[in-house]
């Protein structure tokens, strides 16, 4: 179920996070990507928990409510597990076997390196290249998950009306937008350390590319829902109202100052601190360009603000900043929701090979 044995198919990339479905359909004509439609639509709160899906049926729900509101005419999806529930591993394999014997040769081997009975996960493999060390072999990725975390995916996408035909990884599919962003939001920068903070609901996510691949990545827990509890606090508003309060404003003057801009600080030292563990644990002594992605990089002024605190060029993610829109999608919209909308495309990329 993982993309490695690529095909050209088309794919609506669908990111089930923990608080929102968010999925969205390209097409491409040349070299220009179009944005043929999209939609994000919030769950219900503890359907999804600690990235794992809880409730089927409420998810599959949502997805549906979600591709309709889209107005797609797709039914085939890209979905992603998160990494934190993925295994991967470089292994070594003969260089001369074929795709089909190199998959038989894994599954008997796949024991030695997977902690779980093996009728339990989904497994995947890419061959990376010759090893450095031998060239009569070859440097392998295997790639595992727990078969009920990829099973509960595919069951919600499958209630929501689709049929899933690529389960990705969530870093795998970030990895996909980061390029994009690179070509035209950066104006290239394969030589360049590129940092991406993906502020989430309740996990942040620091990751680093060199040469457009990710080296590390690190989940910490903190993210906008944070916020929402704040306002919910401050204000007595119900969890729901608290949220809408956040997006739409309405909120009493005293906001910005004492809950708003705490919470931007906060959110500063926090992307600092993932920065610095970075740093501790690498070679790696600087950072070229930082890019904000997650809902919480679309709350204004936060790019100066993280600016200062970390010194590093910054910029708010917005992968279809170089594509055309069909009419049925606001540009407005669009790039309010474009941070958020990182995996979804790097999923719905997946259609291109």
């Amino acid at each position: 179920m993982f993309p490695f044995k690529k095909k050209s198919i088309p794919l609506l990339g669908v990111d089930i996070s923990a608080t929102a479905v968010k999925l969205l359909e390209l097409t491409r004509t040349g070299n220009i990507y179009c944005v043929e439609s999209y939609a994000a639509e919030a769950l219900p709160a503890n359907s999804v928990v600690e990235k794992n899906i809880a409730e089927i049926e409420l998810v599959g729900e949502v997805v549906a409510r979600a591709v309709k509101k889209s107005g797609t005419k797709l039914k085939t999806a890209a979905v992603a597990v998160a990494g934190s529930s993925v295994i991967t591993k470089i292994i070594e394999m003969p260089g001369d076997l074929s795709d089909s014997d190199m998959e038989s040769q894994i599954q008997i081997e796949a024991d030695q390196y997977i902690p779980f009975p093996l009728e339990e996960v989904a497994m995947d493999f890419e061959i990376i290249g010759p090893n450095e060390n031998n060239p009569d072999r070859v440097d392998v990725m295997l790639t595992a998950s727990k078969g009920d975390n990829v099973d509960a995916r595919v069951g919600a996408i499958e209630i929501g009306g689709l049929t899933t035909k690529v389960v990705d990884i969530e870093v795998f599919a970030l990895e996909n937008a980061v390029k994009l962003i690179v070509e035209t939001q950066l104006g290239g920068g394969e030589d360049k350390i590129i940092a991406v903070a993906d502020i989430g609901s309740s996990v942040t996510t620091f990751s680093v590319f060199e040469n457009l691949k990710i080296v590390y990545s690190r989940e910490q827990q903190f993210g906008g829902a944070q916020l929402t509890e704040e306002i919910q606090r401050r204000y007595g508003l119900s969890y729901e109202e608290a949220g809408l309060a956040k997006k739409q404003g309405g909120l009493p003057e005293n906001y910005v100052p004492e809950v708003l801009d705490p919470f931007k600080e906060n959110m500063s030292q926090q992307i600092s601190r993932a920065e610095q563990f970075f740093f501790s644990s690498s070679q790696i002594t600087q950072i070229d360009h930082l890019i904000l992605a997650g809902g919480c990089a679309s709350i204004e002024g936060i790019a100066d603000v993280i600016q200062e605190r970390t010194s590093v060029p910054i910029v708010i993610a917005n992968p279809f900043s170089n594509m055309s829109l069909s009419s049925k999608v606001s540009a407005q919209a669009l790039a309010n929701d474009a941070p958020a909308l990182m995996v979804s495309c790097g999923l719905a990329l997946r259609s291109f090979g």
